[in-house]
């Protein structure tokens, strides 16, 4: 976690007062800097005291249930929420999501839409406050473009609101032009950005990671289709992004795979994270979502767990054994801290486990009455002894891992025999304990991808560019290609009379 902001400017007659995301945050006074002096500073301790708002509503509800991630997630093929009768029945919402039968009254579609639009707005309204510091503008900007890059992926058409804005029914604009919006965003702005490693904030090489992770996905995200080869495809621009990065030997993998996932994960391999704390920046409650309510006993918990998110067991089973990253998974019994097993007393009378709490890969069915007890859980993540109901660890959102992978990828699509390639995934692979592959393949490149990313909110994107995503998988029949963006909420379109609706969805909600 990064510990040294500062949580309070005086500038002269003005109090700025700004709260790290984690720990005690340091109090620095400037009450004797004039104010335009402050403002048009170029001093990278007073740039992170200004820039702090603008991460706070980005760190927002990421990480928590019924998110944008939780959408993401739960679409994709490796994570699903199985209602055990009266839990998690929601309306039915999840069911939904994981058949690609969302609509645009979905909790999780609108919460998706405000959270990244709640977040420009605070960026568009700190652009202004700071228009006169070039490095600050340039950060917002470029940190917009990252929001609106989100925006691109899940909703595809979405309304571009600049600073300068004044349209408050503002139409959406097609696909291609948002993608070319985050385009300019990110590549207008690399000049003034740090060029360092600065913890948790828009940088140099998060822009670049960022451009690298657009071009993955361009010929998506520019056709007019939404599926593979509708666009035009940019995978020589991937690797001049990733090389940037990689060259610049700032990042690196670290040798332990789940030391990014720590509750303290200041790590050399993630290149940009969302700043979660306990106590000062709550929302990534991890815990709360995946584990089974008994589990409350395995951690020390504050609160007890609600027993929803859960792997897939075809997902689990693209695992080897001897696959650093399966630990990712909470399987089999389960423990109370002092190592007494855990029950659950009001187990079904069809489980085969009985009342022993067991984590089994198989999931009975989606709905109406999965048993309590089943579906491998989420435990890529430290979870602290003793924790409240929010974790202390960073989201990752960009990790270096990601940048060689993508990078391999875009070597293989232009020409699927780079050795270069090969020895990238190779890289990734060597970390997790696992035997060199000898070749690639589509199918491996994807299923490397889900092993090393699982539950980092990729999958979805993931499946789509590799032409996967509408294929049918346990309890969800082949889908449509319209169901590879969102919906655009109906909330917003009761808002806003100028938004159109996404092909294939209903225009009445």
């Amino acid at each position: 976690m990064f510990r040294n902001f500062y949580s309070k400017v005086v500038v002269a007659l003005s109090l700025i007062v700004v709260v790290s995301a984690c720990d005690d945050p340091e109090q620095e006074l400037f009450s004797e800097l004039d104010q335009d002096a402050v403002l048009s500073s170029t001093d990278p301790d007073v740039l992170s005291v200004l820039a702090a708002g603008a991460y706070t509503p980005i760190i927002g509800a990421w990480g928590g249930h019924n998110s944008i991630w939780s959408l993401h997630e739960v679409s994709s093929d490796e994570m699903v929420i199985a209602q055990k009768g009266a839990d998690w029945e929601d309306g039915g919402q999840w069911i939904r999501v994981h058949q690609h039968e969302y609509n645009p009254t979905e909790q999780s579609v609108q919460n998706g839409w405000d959270y990244c639009f709640g977040a420009i707005g605070t960026i568009n309204n700190l652009i202004n406050q700071f228009s006169g510091n070039e490095a600050l503008v340039a950060e917002f900007k470029a940190l917009r473009g990252l929001v609106y890059l989100w925006l691109l992926d899940a909703y595809g058409n979405v309304p571009i609101i600049e600073e300068d804005s004044d349209d408050s029914t503002p139409e959406a604009s097609p696909r291609a032009d948002v993608f070319a919006f985050v385009e300019s965003s990110l590549l207008d702005n690399l000049d003034q950005l740090e060029r360092s490693a600065t913890y948790a904030r828009m940088n140099y090489y998060v822009a670049r990671t960022a451009l690298a992770k657009l071009y993955l996905n361009a010929d998506i995200y520019t056709g007019t289709t939404n599926v593979p080869g509708a666009g035009s495809a940019r995978w020589s621009d991937v690797v001049i992004q990733a090389d940037s990065v990689i060259e610049a030997g700032i990042y690196s993998l670290e040798s332990n795979f789940f030391s990014n996932f720590a509750t303290i994960n200041a790590t050399a391999e993630n290149i940009f994270v969302l700043n979660y704390d306990t106590d000062n920046a709550g929302g990534f409650n991890l815990p709360q979502m995946t584990l089974h309510y008994s589990s409350q006993a395995t951690y020390d918990l504050q609160e007890q767990p609600w027993n929803g998110y859960a792997s897939l067991e075809e997902f689990y089973n693209a695992f080897d054994d001897n696959d650093a990253r399966i630990e990712s998974f909470l399987e089999g019994d389960q423990f109370a801290l002092d190592g007494t097993g855990l029950e659950d007393l009001s187990f079904e009378d069809d489980d085969p486990n009985g009342a022993p709490l067991t984590f089994t890969p198989f999931i009975t069915e989606l709905a109406p009455n999965a048993l309590r007890q089943e579906g491998v859980r989420v435990g890529k993540f430290e979870f602290a002894i003793g924790n409240g109901q929010s974790l202390s660890n960073d989201f990752p959102i960009f990790r270096y891992s990601d940048v060689l992978l993508m990078k391999a990828e875009a070597l293989w699509r232009l020409d699927n025999g780079s050795g270069e390639a090969l020895d990238l995934v190779n890289m990734v692979r060597a970390r997790a304990g696992v035997s060199p592959l000898t070749g690639l393949t589509a199918d491996e490149l994807l299923a490397e991808r889900g092993r090393e990313f699982f539950a980092e909110g990729w999958r979805r994107s993931d499946l789509i560019r590799f032409g996967k995503f509408n294929d049918p998988w346990w309890e969800k029949e082949m889908s449509t290609a319209d169901k590879n963006i969102f919906p655009i909420p109906q909330s917003a379109r009761d808002n806003n009379p100028s938004l159109a609706q996404n092909p294939g969805y209903s225009e009445g909600g």
